[in-house]
């Protein structure tokens, strides 16, 4: 259902979530949590049966749902509102498979309502990549490993069927095993609550092929291709809570607590090989190292926020206190092999122990007023302070032979560091209108204080401070009973993380070194922001215009030197000649714009729905090559179409493609320019006899060319599924079904950064045979009419939308 929406795109394998060209971060049903912040596990557990609207709008945080203002904290949410007749009853589905090559997949949902009090329970086991969890399970305890050059990432294109994702999946095949459970209710009239419980464990196997361009000058690079065989066993659970009381009409008290933990364990096996020219032949250096890391780590966060509304129309007092903590602790052991050929040949080995300890704890208060100046203007006074501590040490230490013990540290590649980060925000905002046309502008002074304290190996201190305007804007215009134009702008500032402070080495690839930097400055950010929005219920037209602008004074980015020569950096840690050291340094100059349209109009003699949809993308990333700053210019343009039927429950077709041309620019080498063209094709069916016989295809063609080699491709990946629907109402259903038919599933993946040009190929599943059975539950009660009526006002109450009528030109809507 969410799929064939005007400007909506659903990734089929991860469930990540694209709306008007923002991720969609929340999914609430009936305007309440379901699975916490969980978008993924929401919308593949709730059958499009029992909806009666979506609803995609931009959802302001808490303390801006309670003033009235907009804080510049929104996220693109979605809220899905359930058929009144369908929240009294119990639905869901059971399903078990087995197939070829001992593929399997088990699992199900189940969801009991009864008006206001909700329980849903989820579950999966199974090989098949099939997940059901979102990145937040992923709490950065997960070892890099040494891809992309000692785990260096870039913003890049990702191309291909694979699993390698923003969303849930991590690259390569997996095994899986969660469990959830939700529950939401009223407790009386003025409680609200909603909690969730989720339990995930995996288990992912990858092979991995690195082909990467690195940039060192305007004439030369050199090139490195690396092999990684991994296996990761994650194991994670979450617990998330909310609660709201009403106390009366001018009190409000809302408290919101997360909780993950997680352990990890993860071996990668790399080989790796750097060579002079693009041929690979003239090889300057090879690796071989085996690298195995154990972590576990906790996040918990919590909110209280408390508000009292006067008798004064518009006036009112807020009080939010935020408390976030994080700890990461575990090891690496690396065991590795390196061989160099130029200027003369020497071999160099590494066995060592590192251990890792890091935490964090960040406090924050916001308080805020707001004050009637008029009949249509109002004014908003915030005060925000913020304290935020790290800690984080490394200690590293060689093996010692005499002992057979990890003894000998290494001061070198050790570290202790400890960082605070204060900050007092205090400003000003004036909202002039109504609901309808209004804008808002304000000003805030924000001090801050960045202190940082090494104790080990040697000891120094940062102390620097800074003081800093930040401006804020929003408009909102509603142009005629069809369309509206909203236009936002926000500033605000950050604090380099502890990571990017911490002056160790990480030499988990002696062929790419990376390094903390402790002079590190705050990072300035702009946002400009347009939407204009056109919806003709009648005519069943629906027109999004969006551009989004954003820049960056003393942006972080990457100082990347390649040695030309054998060099020591420390007394232990020798750069041989063509190997890199990264570290992060502060450049203007960045720049990135994005723009996305889409126009969707019904074909009605196919009772159809087609969604025209365009972009462009330009990106300006600076960067620094051998103390050259070297400007790296990305462009984007993209197009596409899809044809969403609407025509009966027994004939459901989608046929879409998408094309995207891709131009790299860099200024240090403009000789090596670089573009690359991708485009992909889908058509997808889904027939159904009376009888209960069924069809289904999934076809898809995916072909690429300007990569490396043989990543330029053309393939197919091509799933079908036949079946018999039984028992009574066709409650139960028997599926033989095929993945990959052809047997030609890839995944690749670009990332382009200032420093290299990197394709990316992972590991994915081919073909395998499978016989499924599943049975669904549905029993409903009758519901009440007036509870959708009250529902919705107190969903718009809070922050949420009215309704976003879309139109569904077979009668079926999809508001």
């Amino acid at each position: 259902l969410i799929r064939k929406m005007p400007g909506i795109t659903v990734d089929k394998n991860s469930g990540a979530v694209t709306a008007m060209g923002e991720t969609v971060q929340k999914v609430t049903v009936d305007g309440r949590d379901f699975f916490g912040n969980d978008a993924t596990a929401t919308l593949r557990n709730l059958p499009a049966e029992i909806i009666d609207k979506i609803q995609v709008f931009d959802k302001l945080s808490d303390q801006a749902q309670l003033t009235g203002f907009d804080d510049g904290n929104t996220t693109k949410a979605i809220n899905i509102v359930t058929k009144v007749n369908m929240r009294n009853g119990n639905f869901g589905r059971l399903y078990a498979g087995y197939g070829s090559d001992g593929r399997y997949n088990g699992g199900g949902n189940v969801s009991i309502f009864d008006h206001d009090r909700r329980i849903s329970l989820i579950g999966i086991a199974n090989n098949v990549n099939q997940q059901n969890f979102s990145s937040q399970d992923l709490l950065g305890v997960t070892s890099t490993g040494n891809r992309g050059g000692g785990g260096r990432r870039g913003g890049g294109q990702n191309f291909g069927g694979g699993n390698n994702f923003t969303v849930g999946e991590q690259s390569g095949v997996a095994k899986t095993n969660s469990f959830g459970v939700n529950y939401s209710d009223d407790w009386g009239k003025k409680v609200e609550v909603a909690g969730s419980y989720f339990f995930n464990n995996s288990n992912t196997s990858n092979d991995q092929l690195i082909n990467q361009q690195n940039i060192l000058s305007k004439d030369s690079s050199n090139y490195y291709e690396e092999n990684t065989l991994s296996n990761n066993r994650n194991t994670n659970n979450r617990v998330n809570f909310r609660l709201t009381y009403k106390i009366d009409s001018s009190n409000t008290i809302l408290l919101v607590s997360n909780l993950n933990f997680q352990s990890n364990h993860s071996v990668n096996n790399v080989k790796g090989n750097n060579y002079v020219d693009k041929a690979l032949q003239d090889m300057l250096s090879q690796t071989g190292n085996d690298l195995t890391s154990d972590y576990h780590g906790n996040n918990l966060s919590n909110l209280i926020l408390i508000r009292h509304a006067f008798k004064k129309r518009g006036r009112s007092l807020s009080l939010g206190i935020n408390q976030s903590s994080s700890d990461k602790l575990g090891g690496n052991l690396l065991n590795a092999l390196n061989q160099y050929f130029t200027p003369s040949a020497y071999t160099d080995s590494v066995l060592q122990f590192s251990d890792q300890k890091n935490h964090n704890n960040t406090y924050s208060v916001n308080l805020v007023y707001t004050e009637p100046v008029g009949r249509t203007t109002l004014m908003q006074l915030n005060y925000n302070p913020s304290f935020q501590k790290n800690n984080a040490d490394q200690e590293t230490s060689n093996y010692d032979a005499g002992t057979s013990k990890y003894s000998l540290l290494d001061s070198s590649l050790s570290n202790k560091f400890d960082n605070t980060y204060d900050s007092h925000n205090a400003g000003i905002t004036l909202r002039h209108g109504n609901r309808n046309n209004f804008v808002s502008a304000g000003l805030s002074y924000q001090y801050s204080e960045l202190k940082s304290t090494q104790v080990f190996p040697q000891s120094s201190r940062i102390d620097n401070t800074y003081q800093n305007l930040l401006g804020n804007a929003f408009a909102r215009f509603k142009l005629n009973k069809r369309s509206n134009l909203r236009i936002i702008y926000r500033s605000n500032v950050s604090a380099p993380s502890v990571t990017q402070l911490q002056n160790v080495i990480n030499n988990s690839n002696q062929f790419f070194y990376t390094t903390g930097n402790p002079d590190l400055r705050q990072q300035y950010n702009s946002r400009f922001i347009v939407r204009y929005n056109y919806n003709n219920t009648g005519k069943e037209q629906t027109f999004f215009a969006n551009a989004f602008v954003q820049t960056a004074r003393n942006y972080i980015a990457n100082a990347t030197y390649t040695a030309t020569q054998d060099s020591a950096l420390t007394p232990s840690v020798i750069l041989f000649k063509g190997s890199q050291i990264s570290r992060p340094v502060n450049l203007n100059g960045y720049l990135d714009i994005r723009s996305f349209f889409t126009y969707a109009l019904p074909v009605k003699p196919l009772k159809s729905i087609v969604n025209w949809n365009a972009g462009f993308s330009y990106t300006h990333l600076p960067g620094l090559l051998n103390n050259v700053e070297n400007i790296s210019k990305t462009y984007n343009y993209n197009l596409g179409a899809v044809l969403a039927s609407n025509i009966s429950e027994y004939v459901d077709l989608t046929l879409s493609y998408t094309a995207s041309i891709n131009t790299v620019k860099n200024s240090v080498a403009p000789g090596l320019n670089n573009n690359y063209f991708q485009q992909t094709a889908e058509f997808n069916a889904s027939l159904l006899t009376k009888s209960g016989f069924f069809f289904r295809n999934d076809l898809s063609n995916q072909y690429y060319n300007g990569l490396t080699g043989a990543n330029n491709t053309n393939y197919w990946l091509w799933n079908i599924s036949i079946g018999k629907k039984f028992l009574k109402k066709q409650a139960g259903e028997l599926a033989l079904s095929v993945y990959d038919l052809l047997k030609q599933n890839k995944s690749i993946t670009r990332n382009v950064t200032a420093s290299y040009i990197q394709d990316v190929n992972n590991q994915v599943l081919t073909q395998y045979f499978m016989l499924t059975f599943t049975y669904k539950l549905k029993n409903f009660g009758k519901g009440n009419p007036s509870e959708n009526n009250g529902r919705e006002r107190n969903f718009r109450r809070w922050g949420g939308p009215g309704g976003f009528p879309m139109g569904g030109p077979g009668g079926h809507p999809m508001d």
